[in-house]
């Protein structure tokens, strides 16, 4: 079945644009489409997409609130946008996106990231992903960084996977597992490091020295 996905962005031609890519694939389909935030909220909540492709800047609500809102319901938005402010992506990871997608990353990185986000991983863009690292790691040098969280070997394996950009389903296909049972060690991780996102294990993969182990 193919997976649905509601387009919100105030640019008709930023729309047209993603329908064209998004419509040409054989597993995806726009259903529908919003200019502003709460359009997008109320057609989200009526149709029930698969996925939300929400830009930051939008009338009446913005991308923050439209995560926040449609995450909360059970709804996965990946925000795209052309701008990569850190702010907007912790703002947008901490209410629940499913990924971070710039306009200028192209649109190879736009199918990814609704598939990504369709099998349970996210897809945040390259040029994005080092800040992120930096930033959270620099938080967590302010505190105690859990050394020994009580990984077990396959977990520790994930983990440096996941520092090196792997997406659930390369980590599969390196250690000979199922999409779900990786999914299912990437839960623990999170659990044991509490830390609420792949970039969080990453940052602390880094910060231990286990990102190249």
């Amino acid at each position: 079945m193919a997976t649905r996905i509601l387009l919100a962005d105030d640019q008709e031609g930023i729309r047209s644009a993603f329908r064209l890519i998004l419509d040409a694939q054989p597993d995806m389909t726009v259903v529908a489409e919003a200019a502003d935030g709460v359009t997008a909220i109320d057609t989200a909540r009526r149709l029930r997409p698969d996925i939300v492709l929400a830009d930051i800047r939008m009338p009446l609500a913005d991308g923050i609130e439209v995560t926040r809102v449609l995450a909360g319901a059970g709804i996965r938005v990946v925000v795209v946008t052309t701008f990569g402010l850190e702010e907007y992506v912790h703002a947008a990871l901490r209410h629940g996106a499913a990924g971070f997608v710039l306009k200028r990353s192209g649109p190879a990185l736009l199918v990814e990231a609704v598939r990504a986000a369709m099998s349970g991983d996210m897809l945040i863009s390259p040029q994005l992903t080092m800040g992120l690292l930096r930033q959270t790691r620099a938080a967590q040098n302010t505190g105690e960084v859990c050394a020994d969280p009580g990984l077990t070997q396959r977990e520790d394996d994930v983990v440096r996977l996941v520092a090196q950009a792997k997406t659930n389903a390369e980590i599969a296909t390196e250690l000979f597992l199922s999409a779900g049972t990786v999914k299912n060690h990437i839960a623990s991780i999170q659990r044991k490091l509490g830390v609420r996102n792949r970039v969080g294990i990453a940052a602390w993969a880094w910060s231990t020295g286990r990102a190249h182990a």
